[in-house]
């Protein structure tokens, strides 16, 4: 876990692909327990320390996670989250060309519980519910393509179910068809940036690590957490590593994007970049 970002009602994190994000059957700790300790370590807290999950990842998939340090957060939060307020945007390593450089897929899902698998239909079926996400080719190698994914509804494992019914399935991804699975178990899926309006009060945006750059907007609500290409690349190689460099994708020199220094696609308060 790595710590993106943090004020007094929220806090953002790095997860790795062998994280859960919240507390299920298998017994392991939860990344809600992992930033529980490191809270009361920091602080120095003698009694509990309160974290809401406000989302979730796919234990395979990377990227950023969302948590509130305050019930008011959480709740402002829970309701953003439902009314689709809130902008995610994930990179995905696929095998196959997509049929068109960029497109929007709409499917009807149908969740299998006993599989924990979900199915893609093109027509509306008995407790289906509808999927939408926007795609876009960002880089490509001999072997593999580089997707930018727009998730616009939040389904169980949605873009990994619709990138497969198009005939790209995600690099890893036994589930949903790819050959082989990647060595650490993971899938090639990076919850690469989320957007947001702060859900109390706006952030005072001074610091610039390095790692972490921000500045102020006019209206100082709204936040931007964005990961830089290593992260996919830790996990999905030299491959990885050659697609990030193609068209559309930030280089590796852009550490800093501060917007005095380069405009960030007009971007909103921050931009958070994990080396």
């Amino acid at each position: 876990m790595t710590v993106i970002y943090e004020d007094n009602h929220i806090i953002i994190v790095s997860k790795t692909a062998s994280e859960i994000v919240q507390g299920d059957k298998t017994g392991d700790q939860p990344l809600s327990e992992t930033v529980k300790l490191y809270l009361k370590e920091k602080y120095q807290k003698p009694g509990n320390v309160f974290i809401g999950v406000t989302h979730r990842l796919d234990r395979p998939v990377s990227g950023l996670v969302v948590f509130a340090k305050t019930s008011k957060a959480l709740s402002r939060l829970n309701e953003m989250f439902k009314n689709g307020e809130v902008k995610k945007t994930y990179w995905a390593l696929v095998k196959q060309t997509p049929p068109q450089e960029e497109g929007t897929l709409e499917h009807w899902l149908v969740r299998n519980e006993k599989q924990n698998k979900s199915y893609a239909y093109e027509q509306e079926k008995p407790g289906s519910k509808r999927a939408v996400l926007h795609y876009r080719l960002i880089g490509r190698s001999d072997n593999y393509c580089l997707l930018e994914v727009d998730l616009k509804t939040g389904r169980h494992h949605q873009i990994r179910c619709q990138l497969a019914k198009m005939g790209c399935p995600i690099k890893g991804d036994l589930k949903y068809g790819f050959p082989r699975s990647n060595p650490d178990g993971s899938i090639c899926l990076h919850a690469r940036e989320i957007t947001f309006t702060h859900p109390v009060s706006h952030p005072s945006w001074a610091h610039c690590p390095g790692r972490l750059c921000g500045t102020r907007r006019m209206d100082g609500r709204s936040v931007v957490a964005r990961l830089a290409p290593k992260s996919v690349e830790s996990r999905c190689g030299p491959v990885a590593r050659t697609i990030a460099s193609g068209p559309g994708a930030a280089g590796h020199g852009h550490v800093c994007q501060h917007p005095a220094h380069r405009p960030f696609e007009q971007s909103p308060v921050c931009a958070a970049r994990a080396r």
